[in-house]
């Protein structure tokens, strides 16, 4: 049972936003899917997805009923339902209302499986969009030291402006422009802080290419030089991204390739400031299966695509991270992004 997210547009190719109203797709193991849409939505999901079984129910109606309907066509009294990961409290209540014999479980327990492996449509989708980012990289360093003087807002600004004129459509999260203490906070978006000379400036950003999102990180210097103890933990992390690529393989577990990474960071000194997992799976959700993160034992397989991007963080001075995508070719790996991993533009 989907309604409104990625699971519907990778399933149905119906792409819309949550609301209120109650908007799902019936995908039973045997036989045809189901939409129950609010009526508003009926023509134009009838041409925009290839499901031809539409039901529709009125503004001045209740839409359980319909729901039972076809819970009962489908045999689900006492059956097994999964409902959509993201699905909102509200429609899983009036489906347990429904069906309080039924068994509730998630959409991912199926369809986790399916989306971590990219098929040739979504991998081209994902190599344009990461082509964008590159070339939005090298746009950055061409402004060289006119970035200093920015506050990281406007930068964040400048970088998803570069991204459309690159061809992007959007960003595919809000775009991080951590510099000098704000870059040790590896969620800190963007604030008002002004960007100085020698500030290592963390870079995470992405947009996307029908539906299908880049995500890059480089952690850049744009006028001036930064402190010797910078210089060193950038090329620790730079080695630790590098250990982490040359692990991947189809057969290698997820958890391998973090102790890679992780094993390089920790022999630095600095195993205590690397507080994240190594990567996550990226799909038409930026953070999705499979998770490169300590003790996994998902075994990697061709076709799926994930980040790779250790960091440092040293609170109150700078934080360093580099992050590439990867999809997992028969033999090994190839690296979606090419962009220079150095430090300085």
């Amino acid at each position: 049972m989907l309604f409104p997210s990625n699971n519907l547009l990778y399933t149905a190719g119906f792409a819309e936003s949550p609301s209120e109203r109650h908007l799902l797709l019936f995908v039973p193991v045997e036989g045809d899917p189901i939409f129950l849409v609010p009526e508003l939505y009926g023509e134009q999901i009838r041409e925009e997805s290839w499901v031809p079984d539409v039901r529709t129910w009125g503004d001045d109606e209740e839409p359980n009923p319909y729901i039972e309907r076809i819970a009962a066509e489908l045999n689900l009294a006492d059956g097994d339902l999964l409902v959509d990961d993201s699905m909102w409290a509200v429609f899983t209540q009036d489906l347990r209302a429904v069906l309080p014999e039924a068994t509730f479980g998630l959409a991912s327990d199926v369809l986790g499986d399916l989306r971590c492996r990219k098929d040739d449509t979504e991998l081209q989708a994902m190599r344009e969009a990461a082509a964008v980012t590159d070339e939005t990289v090298r746009d950055l360093c061409d402004l060289g030291e006119d970035v200093v003087g920015m506050t990281e807002a406007e930068l964040a600004s400048e970088i998803e402006a570069l991204l459309e004129s690159n061809g992007g459509t959007g960003v595919s999260f809000e775009t991080i422009t951590g510099s000098g203490p704000n870059g040790a906070k590896p969620h800190h978006s963007h604030g008002d802080r002004t960007i100085e000379q020698g500030d290592p400036v963390v870079l995470d950003f992405g947009t996307r290419v029908d539906h299908y999102p880049a995500d890059q990180t480089r952690t850049l210097v744009f006028g001036g030089d930064p402190n010797e103890e910078y210089r060193e933990i950038h090329e620790v992390v730079r080695e630790a991204q590098q250990a982490g690529v040359e692990a991947v393989e189809p057969g290698v577990t997820a958890g391998e390739v973090d102790a890679a990474a992780r094993e390089v960071i920790k022999d630095a000194g600095y195993g205590e400031q690397f507080i994240h997992r190594t990567g996550h799976g990226v799909g038409l959700d930026v953070h999705e299966e499979p998770f490169i993160v300590a003790g996994s034992g998902r075994l990697l397989e061709p076709g799926m695509v994930f980040s790779v991007e250790p960091g440092i963080y040293l609170p109150g001075e700078f934080g360093v991270r580099i992050e590439d995508l990867l999809v997992v070719t028969e033999d090994g790996c190839e690296r979606l992004n090419d962009t220079d991993r150095g430090w300085r533009c």
